[in-house]
């Protein structure tokens, strides 16, 4: 708990005048149910006993006073101190989806999208509790707790010995169970984050899992991690539910003990009947907010938890550092030198020679595993080489940044991905958007024909994923994309695997006219899309095997052939 407040007070260094306003909204509280407990001596002793006309007409002003300071109060409090987490939140928030897209695709491989996905929203969710919360309440309580002490202390510091000597003895059970809610809200959380992931699989993979009937399986797997979260939560409020017996019964004794020891005080007359009640009002009033500290310290545990996880991802550091020359010179030619790549410690490409220039077109071949993919993540640097150098226009491509060194490229995976956006928004990708230049990509990609045919033409919204597209339309958006970047290195993986024959053919006519103007790698598994490439380069488990232009490797590499057959 100390740790925890320890990390987020600094974050209210930012917000002082909205805490000042909160503070006084806490110091409103306290004052105003230390005052209601005050009020309670002159009703008893001089409204009912002294028959005090004078004070029976001050009294409902008085009460009026006190509630309506302490109800406004609450509302000052409440107000800043959501404000306050609110914007901390969406802080939180931005710094870490900010830090995760610039993590190594290789912590992407190994961590799943749900459980990200658990972190970001949920984990974050708890963390805002601690600040609009947990601390906060704590502040209030606190003082709250300090004015009702110093009144009880000051009303009868004989009776008030019993219970501050009582209440303390709370702090070895309250431990306790803080222990056990920090185990369970511990697991609650990872079951949350497991429920997200297989949630998140049969939404993407639904159309495979329609296909092939097996609705009633993945209900199953759903159902188990359901009840998964379902028995962690269930613990977490258990143990949460044991806190309050635990404090009704400590106050109760304590209470029980004043009440007896108070009883004789009144009846040896060493106290009034308005100042005792008065004092046992604060009393009751006391248990209020030290029964509410308890359950902060419960619940901080949920927060702690989450906070452990959210800075579990915040400490990950990417291994793939960006360079510091800008890449402003147009790409003449990258060289692969000797350029070897391991997946944890497994082989993936060994000794990779090879030279490219401008102009040049290089296509990519080989069985599956073979390599091609691997080579390709080097290329736009999802991964580093784990020996050999790989350079750009005769200068090692590490050195360079990032963001100049992609801006460079330009990359049509596999998988297409089309964003919730316009297709303009899809085509410029992260760049202002040029109608004219959009509407020349996109004829370039024969993206137009059916574009044309929209009502909003480019400005049309494309759902998610583009499932308001066929696959051969989206293949088109996603060329288009990476024409529009005007690229010195293109890189096509299997990039027209959804287009027909004729479509292919005059996409492979417009990428013939442009290039001369960049460097194509093509990944494919169509005889048609290599047949002219400059040089086919074949992999086999990781090594380049065979080299040269179709009509060479057809006569002198036999796995070339046998790859020729099946294309």
């Amino acid at each position: 708990m100390k740790a925890l407040l320890k990390q987020y007070l600094p974050y209210l260094r930012d917000y002082k005048k909205s805490f000042f306003f909160a503070l006084l909204g806490m110091i409103a509280v306290a004052i105003g149910t230390a005052g209601t407990a005050q009020l309670i001596k002159p009703i008893l002793d001089d409204v009912f006993i002294k028959k005090d006309i004078q004070m029976l007409q001050l009294m409902p002003f008085l009460l009026i006073g006190v509630f309506a300071l302490k109800g406004f109060g609450g509302y000052v409090q409440t107000y800043y101190t959501s404000y306050i987490g609110q914007d901390i939140v969406r802080k939180l928030r931005n710094k870490l989806v900010a830090h995760l897209s610039h993590l190594d695709m290789a912590f992407f491989k190994t961590m799943h999208s749900g459980e990200i996905l658990s972190r970001v929203t949920n984990d974050i969710t708890r963390i805002q509790s601690v600040v609009s919360n947990i601390i906060p309440d704590l502040i209030r309580e606190s003082l709250t707790i300090l004015a009702l002490t110093g009144y009880v202390i000051y009303e009868s510091p004989k009776l008030s010995f019993y219970f501050l000597i009582i209440m303390p003895l709370a702090l070895f059970p309250l431990t306790k169970l803080a222990k056990k809610m920090r185990k369970y809200s511990k697991l609650s959380q990872e079951s949350t984050a497991d429920m997200t992931t297989r949630l998140g699989e049969i939404l993407t993979n639904i159309e495979v899992i329609k296909s092939n009937s097996t609705q009633a399986y993945e209900q199953q797997r759903f159902a188990k991690e359901n009840q998964n979260v379902f028995k962690f939560i269930m613990k977490q409020v258990k143990t949460n539910a044991l806190i309050s017996p635990v404090m009704e019964i400590l106050g109760a004794v304590a209470i029980g003990l004043v009440i007896y020891m108070g009883g004789k005080e009144v009846i040896d007359e060493n106290m009034s009947v308005g100042a005792f009640f008065a004092f046992a009002t604060a009393l009751f009033m006391l248990y209020t907010p030290i029964k509410r500290l308890s359950n902060l310290y419960n619940k901080a545990q949920d927060a702690l938890t989450a906070n452990a996880r959210m800075h579990e991802l915040l400490h990950i550091n990417p291994t793939i550092i960006s360079g510091k020359k800008i890449l402003s010179s147009s790409i003449e030619t990258i060289d692969f030198d000797n350029v070897s790549l391991h997946y944890k410690g497994t082989p993936a490409l060994q000794n990779i020679s090879f030279e490219a220039k401008k102009g040049d077109s290089i296509a990519l071949v080989g069985d599956s595993g073979a390599g091609k993919s691997s080579l390709v993540n080097l290329l736009v640097r999802f991964y580093d080489p784990s020996s050999g150098t790989i350079s750009i226009n005769h200068e090692n491509y590490q050195d360079f940044t990032l963001v100049s060194l992609h801006k460079k490229m330009a990359y049509v995976t596999q998988r297409i991905y089309i964003f919730n956006d316009t297709i303009a928004a899809n085509v410029a990708y992260g760049e202002e958007i040029n109608e004219s230049h959009v509407i020349e990509a996109l004829e370039k990609a024969y993206a137009m024909e059916f574009v044309d045919t929209l009502d909003k033409g480019i400005y049309t919204i494309l759902s998610e994923s583009g499932d308001n597209l066929s696959g051969g339309q989206r293949q088109r958006i996603a060329l288009a994309r990476a024409l529009y970047k005007n690229p010195d290195i293109l890189i096509l993986d299997e990039a027209t695997s959804a287009l027909d024959n004729k479509s292919e053919a005059l996409i492979q006519k417009a990428l013939d006219a442009l290039k001369s103007k960049m460097i194509t790698f093509t990944v494919a598994h169509r005889l048609s899309t290599i047949e002219e490439a400059d040089t086919i380069l074949v992999f086999e488990k990781g090594k380049i095997i065979c080299r040269g232009s179709h009509k060479v490797l057809l006569k002198k590499c036999q796995a070339y052939q046998k790859l020729a057959k099946n294309l």
